[in-house]
């Protein structure tokens, strides 16, 4: 904190009480700022902003990773996942 060397003794008591109020003013400020800083509700909310930013980001890349699947694999994944399901049931039927 900067303190200002101002020789009070030279000065008019209109320009002290000037000063005080500016003084004053300034500090209420600050301190208006620094609650707003700290408000629950405000921490939250900010929190609440980088969670939302942070999972757009990991959507963006796994939507990114999915598009440069090739088709063919996905198919013949597909295709032995239902292979494995009609020959389970196929088993289950025969029982």
């Amino acid at each position: 904190m900067a303190e200002t060397e101002i020789d009070t003794s030279k000065l008019p008591p209109r320009t002290l009480v000037g000063e005080i109020e500016r003084t004053r003013a300034s500090l209420a400020k600050t301190i208006d700022e620094i609650a707003e800083r700290v408000s629950p509700s405000n921490v939250a909310r900010r929190a609440g902003d980088r969670a939302r930013e942070r999972i757009s980001e990991i959507d963006d890349r796994a939507r990114e990773r999915v598009s440069q699947i090739d088709p063919l694999i996905v198919g013949g994944v597909a295709l032995a996942a239902v292979s494995v399901t009609c020959y389970l049931v196929w088993r289950r039927l025969r029982k």
